[in-house]
């Protein structure tokens, strides 16, 4: 029952992993890069210079713990939403925005609590452009930031009770108020905007309803596959949902490299973003959006439309 609801998001991040570099070294203002943040096609100019410094295998540093992280969290955020989506709608009736973005926040929020210490270390190996990618770095990232922090004292006396040191897992959840902060919105408009335009799309294009089932004896409008509807749906959803949750993820990017400015203790989120806005102004907020959309729309796009695809295939 979880192979449909993991398998889209392995495809589509695969599909997207090079972007997915170049645009967290974007938000999380990497001192190299920054200044291809606000070029046109710099993206293009900061993947060159990766492929240079680390060779082509560069531009998926950071992959490995994606994929690590990916199955589990398509899968519980997949399945979440499906057992919610029963629990508060139990028939086509009870469908009302409000629990559709209820049911796709909760889903979100579920999935992104059980497998963040992996995206901690993605974002962590693809801000790393120092070194190019080798067998063993995975490990050497999560021992580097377990020890974050902890004094080494010259005496033989135990180092400062501080809170990392008593909770060295905290380490593995800084940024994570700003992830929930922008998992609300992204997961809940993400749900949202795919089931009501399906929806509207299948009775448009299709003359069926959601399940496939025709909704009157007319042909349909235009002769086109529901995995294209689907793709379309998709393709929607992830404009909209990138663009209400991304100050919230630019932030999240900051705080998620910060053990290596501040190993000592957990930044602030209101810290954190008003150092953006000093910075930046209103538009750092919204650095490395246009990559984002190259990278979410066709993510969620597939995503969506593969999830469909075997839910349909499976009598799921």
């Amino acid at each position: 029952m979880n192979r449909p609801r993991g398998c889209p998001g392995l495809l589509a991040k695969t599909a997207i992993a090079p972007l997915d570099r170049v645009k967290i070294l974007f938000q999380a203002s990497n001192p190299e890069y920054r200044k291809y943040s606000g070029r046109w096609l710099g993206f293009l100019q900061a993947g060159r210079q990766i492929v240079q410094q680390q060779g082509i295998m560069g531009l998926f540093q950071g992959h490995s713990a994606t994929l690590l992280r990916i199955f589990p969290y398509a899968t519980v955020k997949y399945m979440a939403y499906d057992f919610f989506h029963m629990a508060l709608m139990p028939t086509p009736k009870d469908e009302t925005s409000a629990r559709l973005f209820l049911a796709g926040s909760m889903s979100g929020v579920l999935s992104v609590f059980l497998t963040y210490p992996l995206d901690l270390v993605r974002v962590r190996l693809a801000f790393d452009t120092k070194s190019k990618p080798q067998p063993g770095s995975l490990y050497q990232i999560v021992r580097k930031i377990y020890h974050e922090g902890i004094e080494v004292s010259t005496d033989g006396t135990s180092p400062r009770n501080l809170l990392l040191n008593r909770f060295p897992l905290l380490k593995f959840y800084r940024g994570f108020v700003a992830t929930l902060m922008g998992m609300v919105p992204y997961a809940g408009t993400s749900f949202l905007v795919f089931g009501h335009t399906k929806s509207f799309m299948y009775r448009l294009l299709l003359n069926q309803d959601t399940h496939g089932q025709p909704l009157s004896p007319e042909p349909p409008y235009i002769r086109v596959s529901r995995t294209t509807v689907d793709l379309a749906a998709g393709a929607l959803a992830g404009a909209i949902s990138q663009t209400a949750s991304y100050p919230f993820e630019v932030v999240r990017r900051r705080l998620q490299v910060g053990g290596i400015l501040h190993p000592e203790r957990l930044m602030r989120f209101t810290e954190t973003a008003a150092w953006i806005y000093r910075t930046n102004g209103i538009s750092g907020f919204y650095i490395g959006l246009g990559i984002g959309y190259l990278k979410v729309v066709p993510m969620t796009a597939i995503s969506f439309a593969v999830w469909s695809a075997m839910k349909r295939s499976l009598g799921v």
